[in-house]
C-alpha cells in the first residue's frame, strides 16, 4: 500500500512481518507514521518482511540513498502519540544531514509539530 500525500520531500516506510499476533502494535505504528508523513507532506508505504521478524520498522526514504531506519517498536506496543513524537525527532535529527536537503527545507514544520 503506498500513499502519496504531495510533495518530493520523500516518503516514510513501515515494515513489518505478517505475523499475526503483533497486529495492534502494527495498527498503533502504521496510524503513527500515515498521521506523521501526512502533516509533513511525505508519502507513505507499508512493506511486508519476508520473515517472520517480532519488530516493526519505520524507515525514512529520499528516493536517492538506503533507507534510514528512524523507528523500532522492540516488540513492544506503544501509543500512536509516543510514536508520532518518536518519528518527528528522528526526523529533524535527519534534516541537518546534508543528504537531506528535502527536509532541511521543512524544519519549521518540523519543528511546528513537536
Amino acid at each position: 500500500m503506498v500513499i502519496v500525500f504531495g510533495n518530493n520531500f520523500g516518503k516514510l516506510l513501515v515494515c513489518a512481518s505478517s505475523h499475526a499476533p503483533q497486529r495492534n502494535r502494527l495498527r498503533s505504528v502504521r496510524t503513527a507514521a500515515q498521521e506523521t508523513a501526512r502533516l509533513l507532506k511525505l508519502d507513505f508505504e507499508m512493506v511486508k518482511f519476508k520473515e517472520n521478524a517480532s519488530q516493526i520498522y519505520v524507515y525514512y526514504e529520499n528516493g536517492e540513498d538506503e533507507p534510514i531506519p528512524i523507528y523500532c517498536d522492540e516488540g513492544k506496543q506503544n501509543d500512536p502519540q509516543s510514536i508520532c513524537s518518536n518519528l518527528r525527532k528522528m526526523i529533524f535529527v535527519l534534516s541537518f544531514h546534508p543528504r537531506n536537503s528535502a527536509l532541511q527545507q521543512m524544519r519549521s514544520e518540523i519543528t511546528a509539530l513537536s
